[in-house]
């Protein structure tokens, strides 16, 4: 995949879409090498890379600087888990992964309640979906979850600290994560795992026909 041609929405599509499920990368991978970009073209296309192959290391190295900036404000670190939950739900995978263990969990507790947790049937013409099926989480929309979890991690963070601070740490966070996709040489591995993905990617489009 050449990664230059790749468009921010794209990419966007791209980690919402993906599996987060998989564990990150090894310390030793992800402080292995670094160069300088030769060209604004090779930098681009370096910076997307990396932020889809690093992506699960990235967001743990967000939210460690979060969770030390207010380590002194237990409150504040509940709001990190909140805002990380609510943009985590915005991925498909793990939002249905998230509701397949919560089912499974109730479910031992409480067949009935379980079973009123599905998400509803999408309708069927021709015997294939007719819409492509929403992502419902203990058979609510998902989009409910999100602003469940923001609004509440939004009045955590008003209330346990000041929002500069939260600004600042966010900031650092980012521009942390920008600076080692930037000057990250991507390697091999990278490059396999960005094909593979492209295959599965292709694989899925076909298998839905």
């Amino acid at each position: 995949m050449d990664w230059g041609n790749v468009t921010t929405e794209d990419l966007i599509d791209a980690l919402r879409e993906v599996d987060w499920s998989s564990p990150p990368r090894p310390l030793t991978e992800f402080f292995s090498r670094f160069t300088l970009p030769r060209s604004y073209s090779r930098w681009n296309s370096r910076l997307k890379c990396n932020l889809y192959y690093y992506r699960t290391n990235y967001f743990i190295m967000i939210i460690f600087v979060l969770g030390i900036a207010f380590l002194t404000r237990p409150l504040a670190i509940i709001a990190a888990v909140l805002t990380a939950l609510s943009i985590a739900f915005l991925n498909d995978s793990f939002a249905v992964s998230f509701n397949e263990k919560v089912t499974r969990t109730v479910r031992q507790f409480s067949p009935h309640m379980a079973s009123k947790m599905r998400p509803p049937l999408a309708p069927v013409l021709r015997g294939r979906p007719s819409a492509k099926r929403a992502i419902h989480i203990c058979g609510r929309p998902r989009w409910m979850f999100v602003l469940i979890f923001a609004a509440a991690s939004c009045i955590i963070w008003f209330t346990s600290c000041r929002l500069l601070t939260v600004l600042w740490a966010f900031v650092i966070g980012l521009l942390a994560t920008i600076l080692h996709a930037s000057f990250r040489t991507p390697n091999l591995k990278a490059r396999l795992n960005t094909f593979r993905e492209e295959f599965r990617a292709v694989w899925r489009n076909y298998s839905d026909l």
